[in-house]
């Protein structure tokens, strides 16, 4: 009986190093993945109506101005149709 665990316990410590080996071997996903390509910077413009700052092609324009929201839009097209 001695034997046979001996030679379980043998068998079970080869595996490990057999498993261990091949996954040392393999390369991560995230690594076979390409790089992706640097980001190129983009102008930021401010908002006409509350001043926060944004990548242009996030921003909204109209009338050579830049809005953070189509709500900031909409509600600077009033102010103005007001003042007229």
């Amino acid at each position: 009986m001695a034997k046979f665990l001996l030679l379980l316990a043998l068998a079970i410590v080869v595996y490990l190093i057999v498993s261990r080996a091949r996954r040392q071997g393999e390369q991560p996903r995230e690594e076979r993945r390409p790089a992706p390509p640097p980001s190129i910077p983009e102008d930021m413009v401010r908002c006409a109506m509350c001043g926060v700052h944004l990548p242009r092609s996030e921003g909204f324009a109209s009338r050579g101005r830049f809005y953070c929201s189509d709500e900031h839009l909409r509600l600077s097209g009033q102010r103005e149709r007001k003042d007229e």
